[in-house]
């Protein structure tokens, strides 16, 4: 069996985050066995930090059909690196050039009149040449984005209109749940009826939308009602268990590790970091570890995280700074260029990103978003080796070269048989 191979990285890296392809395609298809409905793997934030393209590859080899962004710079991107998916984004201004879009065949969000507006205004300078395909969203209680009830009717009236003239077509109509990972509150079935009752008024008012969305990974999970034609993907895909409690066999996809630089054996009362706020208890070693804030790890979590060194948990001593922090070992030898894993899949007691979540008062989202540009991306895979740049993975960067085998798919992005 081939191990899994990939570019190292620069010898002189202080820190790395390994990001496990086989991971991201092992979670996938865990999604897309337990549903009828298409699969969207949600890649905003450079795929929830694990690296765009990378990660949209390898949830597309896993049986994803459908990729999501927040921004019009996301999809560009993707489509930059030869992904032709169906790719919708969904934050914008209305007054966006939704042009590059347009052209791109990227679907976009509308949740206002004057985002469909917008959205029209583009499509009609580029003279009939291409209609846009629209998401209508509306809000059926999270109070976040998408068209209000009472505003919802004349959204829907504007898309019609709109659809008439030729600008664009509704592809889709969509919501989004706000308490999906806690499924038995009842509020999870009040915004599905809210759905149904929005959908009822676009098809009253002439729209005929083919693709109809609601679930994100926990609803993809826990609640089949609301899968619907699609289910958008995010947090799972990278392996982090969406419902409290419950556990769907996902595997962490990216493991954060540094090497201590220096080693010292300092005397008891000895203070550490800044504000000198912790002290060491007896003779001890401190081990210098090159992350900081700057890199993700958060401050906030100073007094409470550990870190996994030589087979075991041993706890940050004092503040973590902006490029560095000290963990206190004790008597375990340590010595200067030993692994330090900040978080991992949690296979050797090494910490994992819910724990970090739990020490920082946050999700593991915002966790694995943190990590920052200084810390190398290293891709390992079985099914080849992948590019190591980070600027591959971002959408500011170059894109990684390369085409997957285009896929003819029906209007709800499932491939079609030509059996």
């Amino acid at each position: 069996m081939t191990s899994a191979a990939t570019t190292a990285t620069t010898s002189h890296s202080l820190a790395e985050a390994v990001v496990d392809l086989d991971a991201i395609r092992h979670n996938v298809a865990i999604i897309a066995a337990g549903t009828q409905a298409a699969v969207m793997a949600v890649v905003k934030a450079d795929g929830f930090g694990h690296g765009l393209v990378p990660v949209a590859r390898a949830a597309l080899d896993a049986g994803a059909t459908w990729l999501g962004v927040t921004s019009a710079a996301e999809a560009l991107a993707l489509r930059a690196a030869g992904l032709d998916a169906p790719t919708l984004t969904w934050l914008h201004r209305p007054d966006e050039d939704f042009t590059p879009l347009i052209e791109a065949n990227v679907d976009v969000s509308a949740a206002s009149v004057a985002h469909l507006q917008g959205i029209a205004s583009s499509a009609a300078r580029l003279r009939n040449s291409a209609v846009a395909a629209v998401h209508l969203k509306v809000d059926t209680g999270m109070s976040r984005n998408g068209a209000a009830p009472d505003e919802w009717p004349a959204v829907v009236a504007a898309a019609y209109d709109f659809e008439r003239a030729g600008l664009l077509r509704v592809r889709g109509i969509w919501t989004h749940l706000a308490t999906a990972d806690t499924p038995e509150r009842p509020e999870a079935v009040a915004q599905l009826a809210a759905y149904e009752d929005a959908l009822k008024v676009a098809e009253a008012a002439g729209l005929t939308p083919e693709v109809r969305h609601v679930a994100n990974s926990a609803a993809a999970l826990a609640i089949p009602e609301a899968h619907q034609d699609l289910v958008r993907v995010g947090i799972a895909c990278y392996g982090v268990e969406p419902v409290a409690g419950h556990t769907y066999g996902l595997r962490p996809a990216m493991t954060l590790r540094a090497h201590a630089i220096l080693v010292k054996r300092v005397p008891a009362g000895t203070g550490v970091s800044y504000g000198l706020e912790y002290a060491t208890e007896r003779e001890t070693t401190l081990v210098l570890v090159p992350l900081g804030y700057a890199d993700g790890v958060p401050r906030h979590a100073s007094a409470t995280a550990s870190v996994w060194i030589r087979g075991r948990r041993h706890r940050i001593a004092g503040r973590v700074s902006m490029d560095q922090f000290v963990v206190d070992v004790g008597d375990t030898p340590v010595e200067i260029g030993d692994e330090v894993v900040l978080f991992g899949p949690g296979d050797r007691g090494e910490p994992t990103v819910h724990d970090w979540a739990a020490w920082a008062d946050t999700n593991p989202h915002e966790i694995l978003t943190r990590v920052g540009p200084r810390v190398p991306r290293r891709y390992i895979s079985t099914a080849g080796a992948e590019a190591t740049s980070r600027a591959a993975a971002t959408p500011g960067g170059r894109a990684m070269p390369g085409t997957p085998a285009a896929r003819k798919q029906t209007p709800s992005g499932r491939e079609r048989s030509h059996g």
